[in-house]
């Protein structure tokens, strides 16, 4: 049988084979005065939700200076030598020109956002909601703190230019194989990514060197996108330097545009 000219119209969206569903118009459920609270938890308005934490993320850091992002472990105090290594990386990050961009918690990131602050550097946290109320740590100048870990995923590597992953748990593991996976995928580029702590590291490379690459999951090449150190120094300086290789093929390619252009001139 075909279809017939009965049609019902829900904003976008047409029925044709409408069955009793409702008829309210949108107009009408806006203004209705019912107080369920139900669709605060509907998918459509998280949609909305999530769509002010790109803007809000995106306002507050499209200023933000070169920047590194610095990951490691909640769980760390002062004292103890990954927190005072990554309160030396911080510093080190601010005195050579970069924004010290953190998950705003304790631990490492507090560290490393400490760094950078008594290097009168910009410190940066981006927190996230968790069960166990973390909140952002005292070191930071410019704090957000979002619902959702995909939004904050992103803004770590929109606004960031490289990522150093101090010892940490699940969550710097995290964040650096899905670094890895985006630079050995092509999906973002200026992006060095640094190991500190040769001791803490050295196993999970050694499995990638001898499980997954022998196996041929990845390539022998791949674990050439990263470095394994404990120098901040040589972190600081083998990120400074990445930039600088992208900046002269950036400025390679323009001059190679402009002799071009000028020969179809001549």
């Amino acid at each position: 049988m075909a279809p017939n000219d009965s049609v019902h119209l829900r904003g976008p969206l047409l029925l044709r084979r409408d069955k009793g569903g409702d008829r309210t118009t949108t107009d009408q459920r806006l203004l209705d005065t019912n107080q369920d609270t139900d669709w605060l938890h509907t998918d459509p308005w998280r949609v909305l939700r999530i769509q002010s934490e790109f803007v809000n993320g995106f306002g507050a850091l499209a200023e933000l200076p070169d920047a590194v992002s610095v990951f490691g472990s909640a769980r760390t105090r002062p004292g103890d030598p990954a927190y005072e290594q990554a309160v030396e990386l911080g510093r080190a990050l601010a005195e050579a020109g970069y924004a010290v961009v953190t998950g705003g918690g304790p631990g490492q990131m507090e560290a490393a956002n400490k760094g950078a602050w008594e290097a009168d550097g910009e410190s940066v946290g981006l927190g996230i909601e968790l069960p166990m109320e973390q909140g952002i740590n005292r070191w930071v100048d410019l704090g957000l703190h979002f619902r959702y870990f995909f939004v904050r995923k992103t803004m770590f590597v929109k606004y960031t230019q490289a990522f150093v992953c101090t010892p940490g748990g699940f969550g710097t593991l995290d964040e650096f194989f899905e670094a890895i996976t985006l630079v050995q995928t092509d999906k973002i580029t200026r992006f060095p990514i640094v190991l500190l702590g040769v001791d803490f590291w050295t196993p999970l490379v050694d499995w990638i060197r001898g499980t997954l690459a022998e196996q041929g999951m990845v390539s022998a090449s791949d674990l050439d996108l990263f470095l394994v150190t404990d120098s901040v120094s040589e972190t600081v300086e083998y990120i400074r330097e990445a930039h600088h290789r992208v900046a002269l093929t950036a400025e390679q390619r323009e001059d190679l545009v402009g002799e071009e252009h000028r020969g179809v001139e001549r």
